[in-house]
């Protein structure tokens, strides 16, 4: 059997081609069975998996409980805002008093950029990244990159451009370490402030205009502006900022082609995108969604079975 090269999913960057092609292959077997009448199947009948959430979420953690149980796997789940955490105890503490339950996998969110790594170092546990501040968020990248090869066969060659809050996204430094290893050319599009001065270095196109960048591409990932993380204004107003980088349907169809629409949610329709973008045949939006379950299913499966 075919294994990943790494014991742990902390970010795309310490992952490789082949293990990509892996979990695609594996989420690929996956996807079938969440579409079955019966949607289970035993592998991880002996596995305990903890999902230690230090911030809020709603898709994500949804989507790893259900792969997990979907697998037969024991689930935990830990929420920071009902725990000895408000009371002072440190990350390691937390962690090894959960492990001592005899947890084999961890799957942690975390404010902190690097958290899951220091985690990985210091804890006798598979460890999957389910986002690190503004860092990194693999499994997002993953399925993202997933949801590109259903719908167009492939990612190789693509033109994929990352609209909008670029600075305060780990969607976004994912999803271009994922695009690049595979193949893809990358633009990103925003207002200049939320774009980070050292993008260029990464092997980025910057086009402000976002016509111009749709004109580009073959697929467009729009971002929500993450108010929760701008400590300054970055931009005059709302309304300012979904005039110049929001997409409606009638800039779509002005196109002189088809574009895909894709977006990571939470979406604050009629900001990034419209509702009638949202709910159109060129979103995938819903399909990244399905997607999300199958991909966690294989980087569960996949990290499960190198656990000794």
């Amino acid at each position: 059997m075919k294994e990943l090269s790494v014991n742990h999913l902390l970010g795309i960057k310490y992952i490789n081609k082949n293990d990509i092609d892996l979990i695609f292959e594996t989420a690929d077997q996956f996807k079938e069975v969440i579409n079955r009448p019966i949607k289970k199947v035993p592998s991880l009948r002996d596995i305990t998996i903890a999902n230690i959430f230090f911030e809020n979420s709603t898709r994500t953690k949804l989507s790893f409980e259900l792969a997990q149980k979907r697998l037969s796997a024991d689930v935990i789940s830990f929420s920071a805002a009902q725990s000895s955490v408000k009371k002072g105890e440190t990350l390691i503490d937390t962690v090894n008093n959960i492990l001592s339950m005899k947890v084999d996998m961890v799957v942690m969110r975390h404010s902190n950029p690097g958290a899951a790594h220091f985690l990985s170092r210091n804890v006798k546990a598979s460890i999957v990244n389910a986002g690190d501040g503004a860092h990194e968020h693999p499994t997002q990248a993953l399925l993202d990159s997933f949801s590109i090869r259903e719908r167009l066969g492939e990612v190789t060659g693509k033109k994929v451009v990352i609209v909008g809050d670029v600075l305060h996204s780990r969607v976004a430094l994912s999803n271009i370490f994922a695009l690049q290893m595979q193949g893809a050319e990358i633009m990103v599009c925003g207002p200049k402030t939320l774009i980070p001065r050292y993008i260029t270095n990464l092997g980025v196109k910057y086009e402000p205009n976002l016509r111009k960048a749709l004109e580009w591409c073959d697929v467009a990932n729009m971002l929500r502006v993450q108010n929760e993380r701008l400590d300054v204004n970055y931009f005059p107003s709302t309304r300012e900022y979904a005039q110049q980088y929001g997409v409606d349907k009638a800039l779509l169809d002005s196109l002189n082609k088809e574009i895909v629409i894709m977006h990571p949610g939470p979406i604050n329709r009629g900001i990034e995108i419209t509702s009638d973008v949202a709910d159109s045949q060129q979103s995938v939006i819903l399909d990244q969604v399905e997607n999300g379950v199958a991909i966690r299913m294989a980087v569960i499966y996949l990290l499960a079975s190198k656990i000794k």
